[in-house]
C-alpha cells in the first residue's frame, strides 16, 4: 500500500470508470488498472499490484475481473472488492444482454447478417493473434512445447475433457518442479487488518460465498430437475467457473463443443457471433457465456425468446462470477504462502503451456466453421478429427479473415476497429450478393 487510502465513494467512482473503459482484453484491462491505481492515484505500490496480479493468474476465471476485486478488497475489504468486481462486470454484461436480444430478434435481416458474417470472420484472426501472444509468454522450455502439442492432440483428436487436460498438465509440472528451491519471501508491507488470514475469516468467507454459489445451484436441481435447461446451464457455468485456467480463449473451444455438440443450445455460427460481440464490449471476454446462456434459453426454455433469454443470461452471470468472489475473499489472505511454493508455480507453468495447445484447438475449430460451409470428420480408432469439405471454402470469409489478421498482426490495429471494419466488409458482401 502507498499513500492515503481513498474514501469508499472515491474508490467506487474510479472502479466504475475502469469498468466502463475496460475494452481490449485482459492485457489492456490490467494495463488500465495499473495506470489508474498505481501510476495516477498511487493507491497501491508496484510490488503490491504485481503481487495481486500473480495471485489472480493462479486462479480459474477472468484474471482482470479478479484483479479488480482484489484491488478493491485491499482498499476497503469485502465491500470494496464486491463493488470493484461488480462494476468491472455489470456494464459489459448489460451490453452483451442487449446485443444478444438484438441478435435473437434481428437475425435474418440481410444487413445484420452481413455485419455478423464479417464479425465472425474477424474473430478467427483475433483468436490466432491471441494464440501467438500467449505462446510467446508460455512456451519457454522444450517441455512446454511438448505439453502444448500433446494438449492440442488430446482435445482436438481424442476429445479428452478440458478439465482433465488441465489436471494432468498441472501434475506433470508439479513433478518437474519438485525439489526446486522455494522463492524468497515477499517484503513485509504494512497491510490493513482484514487482509490478515484468520481461521474465523476463512470459515465465514467460505460459508457465505459457497452458499451463494452452491445454494441456488442445488435449489435449481431440486425444484426444476437435472434435465431442465436452466438446471443444466447452472451446472455447466459452475463447471466453467472452476476450470477456466488461462483465460477465456483457453476454455472457449470446450465451451463451444459442449454448448453446440453436447447440449445443442447454439449453432457454430451462434458461438462465433457471441465471441465477436463479447470482443466489442467492456469487461472480461468470458462474458461470452452470458450470450451462450441468453441464446440457449431463448431457443429452448419454452418461455419466449426475451423472457427465456434474460433468465438464461442471469443464470450464466450468477454461476460464472459468484465463484470469482469466493476465490478472492477466501484465498487472498493466503497469497504469501502460495507464492512461496515453487512446485505450485511449476505446475501453473505447465498448465500455461497446455493452454497454448487448447487455444490452438480453438483457432482450428473456429477456422473450420468460419472458412468452410461444410465440415466432416476423419476417424480412425479413438481418433476423431474435424475436417472440412474443401469445395465448401468461403472465399469472402477467407478474405475478411486474412485482412483482419494483417490489420492485427502487421499494423497492430485495435481489436474494436478491426471488428468494426470487418463487420462493414460483411455488409458490403451482403449488398453485392456475395
Amino acid at each position: 500500500m502507498t499513500g492515503q487510502r481513498p474514501s469508499f465513494a472515491e474508490a467506487t467512482r474510479v472502479f466504475a470508470r475502469i469498468g466502463l473503459l475496460s475494452f481490449g482484453g485482459p492485457a489492456g484491462q490490467i494495463a488500465l488498472m495499473h495506470r489508474t491505481l498505481v501510476d495516477e492515484r498511487k493507491w497501491l505500490d508496484e510490488a503490491r499490484f504485481l503481487h495481486a496480479l500473480n495471485y489472480c493468474m493462479l486462479l480459474p476465471g477472468p484474471e482482470a475481473m479478479q484483479l479488480a476485486t482484489y484491488c478493491g478488497w485491499l482498499l476497503h475489504g469485502v465491500r470494496g472488492g464486491l463493488v470493484a468486481g461488480l462494476l468491472f462486470v455489470l456494464p459489459g454484461a448489460a451490453v452483451i444482454i442487449a446485443l444478444s436480444a438484438v441478435y435473437v430478434t434481428a437475425a435474418g435481416v440481410p444487413l445484420v447478417d452481413g455485419f455478423l458474417f464479417g464479425l465472425k470472420a474477424a474473430v478467427l484472426a483475433v483468436v490466432v493473434e491471441a494464440l501467438l501472444r500467449v505462446s510467446k509468454r508460455a512456451l519457454r522450455r522444450r517441455s512446454d512445447h511438448v505439453i502444448a502439442v500433446l494438449a492440442f492432440i488430446a482435445i482436438a483428436a481424442l476429445h479428452v475433457p478440458f478439465p482433465l487436460i488441465v489436471l494432468v498438465a498441472g501434475l506433470v509440472g508439479a513433478g518437474l518442479g519438485q525439489g526446486a528451491s522455494q522463492t524468497a519471501e515477499a517484503a513485509d508491507i504494512a497491510m490493513p487488518e482484514w487482509t490478515k488470514p484468520t481461521w474465523r475469516r476463512f470459515v465465514t468467507s467460505l460459508s457465505a460465498w459457497g452458499l451463494l454459489w452452491l445454494g441456488p445451484l442445488a435449489a435449481l436441481q431440486l425444484m426444476l430437475g437435472p434435465q431442465n435447461l436452466f438446471s443444466q446451464q447452472a451446472w455447466f457455468f459452475s463447471v466453467m467457473a472452476t476450470v477456466t485456467f488461462g483465460g477465456a480463449y483457453a476454455v472457449l473451444a470446450w465451451v463451444a463443443q459442449q454448448a453446440v455438440e453436447v447440449y445443442g443450445w447454439l449453432s457454430p455460427d451462434d458461438m462465433l457471433t457471441g465471441l465477436g460481440l463479447a470482443e466489442t464490449t467492456p469487461g472480461p471476454l468470458i462474458l461470452v457465456l452470458v450470450f451462450v446462456g441468453f441464446v440457449g434459453a431463448a431457443k429452448g426454455a419454452g418461455l419466449g425468446a426475451m423472457a427465456g433469454g434474460l433468465a438464461g443470461a442471469l443464470v450464466a452471470l450468477w454461476f460464472t462470477f459468484v465463484p470469482c468472489f469466493l476465490w478472492i475473499f477466501v484465498g487472498a489472505p493466503y497469497v504469501e504462502t502460495l507464492r512461496q511454493v515453487e512446485w505450485l508455480r511449476a505446475a501453473l507453468a505447465s498448465i500455461s503451456a497446455a493452454v497454448v495447445g487448447i487455444i490452438a484447438n480453438l483457432a482450428f475449430w473456429f477456422g473450420l466453421h468460419v472458412l468452410f460451409g461444410s465440415v466432416g470428420e476423419l476417424q480412425s480408432g479413438p481418433v476423431r478429427l474435424a475436417w472440412p469439405h474443401v469445395a465448401s471454402l468461403d472465399l469472402w470469409a477467407a478474405a475478411i479473415a486474412l485482412g483482419s489478421g494483417i490489420a492485427l498482426l502487421r499494423f497492430h490495429a485495435g481489436i474494436i476497429a478491426t471488428l468494426a471494419a470487418a463487420g462493414l466488409a460483411g455488409v458490403a458482401v451482403a449488398l453485392i450478393g456475395g
